[in-house]
């Protein structure tokens, strides 16, 4: 459960637990609420007041882009310690990281009375191939040709079940139980996440394709396919929910010329990253020719862009006073870090 966590008070509580503890990370990074633009108190609230929430999923998020610059590893006290802030208190942290090491997201590696946690190889390989998608500029253009998965052995329905569910958050829509349609995928990547999700038993059962559109004058229509394959309306109305709730603060780093503390950057950088890599795990990445009018697909995309690099140095100056190792170093940033979004946009403001 999430703990309440008003933005005034002073954070000076240790963090201990089994000989760990964080009283080396100074706690006096107490804030004004009046100090926090608006829009931004108003983000960090809402996830603050939420009932529930998927911490595992946020720590891949955090891990992905904020751990994996550092070098992929971090010191759990130190991880507990940048959370938090949002609410997430400390057993929530700990128990969502040994659930995502049974999971072989992460690993642990002991250093003396401390224990940092790591990314596994299969977890790596989900990172490389996620970021692809989540720091890219611009959607990536279509060769017209579409990426089939037929499953032509026979399958439990459990198996067809957990199928189903690893393609969609490729981004595959499902023609049907035993057809599975993407029109840009990497067929060996898609692959390889299957068998990074324990789903390596399958791939006899799998024929993987690369499909010519034909063009008869009869046949179903690439947006026959699209409509039935993928709830666009339903994904529509989620890129215009992010608009909406992230929109607000780039107006209001734009009027202020930027003006953020520390703490808020990083904090409002790891809900935003969240909130997008949760919707492109949904997105099929479709090319705008089999896309309705005016979709805020791009929009969503060019707003992320914008407000990720406005916040990215003073996030960074935070990380750079929190982030540590079981050894109590603080490893640099990766110079690919700043590389990120970087390709130019066709529009240059939303």
């Amino acid at each position: 459960m999430l703990t309440a966590h008003p933005i005034a008070r002073r954070r000076t509580d240790a963090i201990r637990h089994a000989g760990e503890s964080i009283d080396s990370i100074t706690a006096n990074q107490s804030l004004a609420a009046d100090a926090v633009p608006p829009p931004i108190q108003k983000r960090l609230d809402e996830f603050r007041q939420l009932d529930r929430v998927q911490a595992g999923s946020l720590i891949i998020s955090v891990f992905g882009d904020a751990v994996v610059p550092r070098g992929g590893r971090i010191w759990l006290g130190s991880l507990i310690r940048l959370l938090e802030p949002l609410g997430l208190n400390e057993r929530l942290v700990r128990t969502s990281v040994f659930r995502l090491a049974r999971d072989e997201w992460l690993h642990s590696d002991p250093v003396g009375r401390r224990t940092d946690y790591l990314l596994t190889p299969s977890g790596q390989q989900r990172f490389e191939e996620a970021s692809r998608h989540i720091y890219a500029s611009s959607a990536p253009q279509w060769d017209r040709r579409w990426r089939l998965i037929i499953a032509v052995g026979e399958l439990s329905g459990r198996e067809r079940e957990r199928l189903r569910q690893a393609l969609f958050w490729q981004g595959f829509g499902a023609l049907g139980s035993d057809c599975f349609v993407h029109p840009s995928a990497d067929l060996i990547a898609a692959f390889d996440a299957l068998v990074a999700e324990g789903l390596a038993g399958l791939l006899p059962h799998l024929k993987p394709l690369l499909a010519a559109d034909a063009t008869l004058g009869a046949a179903a229509s690439d947006a026959d396919m699209v409509h039935r394959a993928w709830n666009l309306d339903r994904l529509s109305g989620m890129y215009a929910d992010f608009v909406d709730r992230y929109q607000p603060i780039l107006q209001q780093l734009r009027d202020s010329a930027g003006e953020v503390d520390d703490e808020s950057a990083f904090l409002v950088r790891t809900l935003l990253i969240h909130d997008y890599r949760r919707l492109l795990l949904r997105d099929p990445e479709l090319p705008d020719v089999l896309l309705p009018a005016g979709w805020p697909g791009q929009k969503a995309r060019l707003l992320c862009r914008e407000l990720y690099r406005r916040l990215l140095a003073p996030s960074e100056r935070h990380l750079d006073a929190h982030f540590q190792l079981a050894d109590r170093r603080t490893p640099e940033a990766a110079a690919l870090l700043h590389e990120r979004f970087r390709d130019v946009d066709p529009l240059q403001q939303i």
